[in-house]
């Protein structure tokens, strides 16, 4: 069952029209109560324009939908299958395109632009995206049921249009639920690692450390967190380091290198999440982020503000659950090593995959027992690494494994070459750095450089890694059914590593839940496959203690 939905400018009421069975639109004057009547009925797919504009409303009225189409994320889905990735994926630019007009620029989210922009954005000509009409979103959502018909493997990219689409309804309800925070623990630990805040200026250790850098190179005013301050002062020294990275200042044997070491990671902490990040981010209790799914080229999600995906373990001690709650976290291991297998067919390396310890099997099986060489030559292969140690690691993989290591050499070779690649599912790679500016676009960072040896890597990994997120969001989508109408809640999601916060009481099925979660992802991706995909599963009470 299809229903499209288009709320009303004021959020309250909204137009409904049962696609399925082709009846006339109708007008509730209150959606959520429309919307909750036939969710209780038969759970249709609600098609709408965008989850995270349309789910909040619901879920603030206690409205918890089933699934959905998100015509916005599917609309970028087929852009970039069609080798136009990047451009504007809103209903109004979908509609625009399909009738030959200009088509308008995405509505910016405020939140997500840096000061200035959008007073930049009133004088632009472009037009932006606004409001639709219910028939204007149906005329879009039956263009894509067209374009997905189209596409080289259907079933697939129909499988990752609803893992998405699920994706975003978790998004928005891990936002709404919010990660348990303990801010004055998280007070304790600042002070720990930092000292008292000061009322002008860091910290007293940052103050500490400064001092001592400076003591160190023999000067006086030096900045510890100006990279082109610091790479001066080694060269002044006798050092030319090209940059300030840690894995670049452990080889420099010289006394700045250790207080500087510790001022970089501390001086992270407290400007991404110390007290200013706390106050900011942290209410009623919960940290509560906006997800972005696919907000990655790969697929892996993205968060506006608060540094959702990254916060530091020394952080995490804040992290804890609520009295007579627990945490279940369950992360992949080797996940993308048994993508590898999955996704190639390499019968071989299927078998090893289906042990618990890949890498050891792999070493068993080819490499005279040294798991260390086992696990360098796949990351080689998966990462391009050709130098060192990986070189003798990667003849054998070639050797013992041709069909594996073809697969990722094939996805290279494309890349080198300015071509696109696509993972399991259908998620298309950027084109090139230089294709995309000179379409008149600003490829993010995350995108290669020309084609050549760079984009051959980027590309060799994007067919592994962009398969491996999609792995993740089926797994976190049929846990969301799996978990519905408990008291459980998902309240945290990094790309392999998924958290929910349940009563102590619940855990053991929980448990059971997340790991036949895991494999049912795996079967429903690869089908009858040897390939296992294990999951290392806590329950712990502070996140900080997950192994």
């Amino acid at each position: 069952m299809l229903v499209a939905v288009v709320p009303d400018p004021d959020g309250r009421g909204g137009v409904l029209t049962d696609l399925t069975s082709g009846g006339p639109s109708r007008h509730a004057g209150d959606l959520a109560a429309a919307v909750a009547e036939r969710e209780a009925v038969d759970q249709p797919r609600w098609v709408w324009s965008s989850t995270a504009d349309v789910y909040p409303a619901l879920l603030r009225a206690g409205v918890r939908v089933a699934r959905c189409h998100d015509l916005e994320l599917t609309e970028a889905l087929l852009s970039g299958s069609a080798g136009r990735w990047g451009e504007p994926r809103s209903v109004a630019a979908a509609l625009a395109r399909l009738r030959g007009l200009p088509v308008p620029a995405d509505r910016p989210r405020p939140e997500t632009e840096p000061p200035g922009l959008a007073q930049v954005a009133l004088f632009e000509a472009a037009p932006v995206a606004g409001t639709v009409e219910i028939d204007d979103l149906i005329t879009v959502y039956e263009d894509q049921a067209r374009r997905i018909r189209e596409v080289e493997h259907p079933g697939r990219f129909r499988m990752l249009v609803a893992a998405e689409s699920a994706g975003a309804l978790v998004a928005v309800e891990m936002s709404r639920a919010g990660l348990p925070w303990r801010a004055d623990v998280h007070d304790e630990l600042l002070r720990e690692l930092l000292g008292p805040p000061q009322p002008v200026g860091p910290p007293r250790r940052l103050a500490e450390l400064a001092a001592e850098v400076n003591a160190a190179f023999g000067t006086q005013g030096l900045h510890p967190d100006s990279p082109a301050e610091v790479v001066r002062a080694f060269r002044r020294a006798g050092h030319d380091v090209p940059n300030t990275r840690a894995w670049v200042l452990r080889k420099v044997d010289h006394p700045a290198v250790r207080p500087l070491l510790e001022f970089k990671e501390l001086y992270r902490i407290w400007t991404a999440h110390g007290w200013a990040w706390c106050a900011a981010w942290v209410r009623d209790g919960r940290f509560r982020p906006e997800y972005v799914p696919g907000g990655v080229v790969s697929g892996r999600w993205a968060a506006r503000g608060g540094g959702a995906l990254q916060v530091p373990k020394v952080v995490r001690r804040g992290v804890i659950a609520d009295p007579g709650w627990v945490f279940v976290v369950a992360d992949a291991g080797q996940l993308e090593p048994r993508v590898l297998a999955a996704v190639s067919g390499d019968t071989r390396l299927a078998r090893a995959a289906a042990e618990g310890d890949l890498y050891a099997a792999l070493a068993t099986d080819s490499f005279d027992g040294d798991r260390g060489k086992a696990k360098i030559s796949l990351i080689s292969a998966m990462y391009g690494q050709t130098g060192g140690d990986a070189a003798p690691a990667l003849a054998v993989l070639r050797r013992h494994y041709p069909t594996a290591f073809e697969y990722v050499e094939a996805a290279a070779r494309t890349g080198e070459a300015g071509g696109l690649v696509r993972s399991w599912l259908g998620r298309t790679c950027p084109p090139s750095s230089s294709a995309l500016r000179d379409a008149g676009l600003d490829p993010p960072d995350e995108v290669a450089p020309p084609p050549g040896r760079a984009r051959g890597r980027f590309t060799r990994n994007f067919v592994i890694q962009a398969t491996a997120a999609e792995w993740a969001l089926v797994l976190l989508a049929t846990l969301r059914t799996a978990l519905a109408g408990t008291a459980a809640e998902l309240v945290l999601f990094v790309h392999d590593e998924v958290v929910v916060h349940c009563p102590a009481e619940q855990a053991e099925a929980v448990v059971e839940a997340v790991n036949a979660s895991a494999v049912s992802a795996g079967r429903l991706l690869f089908g009858d496959t040897t390939v296992r995909f294990p999951l290392d599963v806590s329950v712990v009470g502070a996140y900080a203690d997950a192994k």
